[in-house]
């Protein structure tokens, strides 16, 4: 019997914009879906999510390949932070 060849794992980015102006925006690319927002915010997804994968095309790697901790290296050099969120 043969064996099926494992899948290779795909990562993907996922925006969630919370704020709104009434509009439904939904934006999609090779490894990011990004949904909501206002213009302003949704832009500024997109933007982030686009540097992002500049800077993995720059690495030679796929976001698959990269470990959390180079992961957010890239995400501060585009601007983005971690939130630390309240630790009771």
């Amino acid at each position: 019997m043969a064996k099926v060849p494992k899948k290779k794992a795909k990562a993907m980015m996922l925006g969630v914009g919370l704020d709104s102006d009434g509009h439904k925006r939904v934006t999609t690319g090779e490894n990011f879906a990004l949904v909501g927002g206002s213009k302003e915010t949704h832009e500024e997804m997109t933007e982030k999510a686009i540097k992002i994968n500049e800077k993995l095309k720059g690495r030679g790697k796929q976001l698959e390949e990269v470990s959390r901790e180079e992961f957010d290296d890239i995400a501060q050099q585009v601007g983005l932070r971690r939130h630390s969120g309240d630790q009771n």
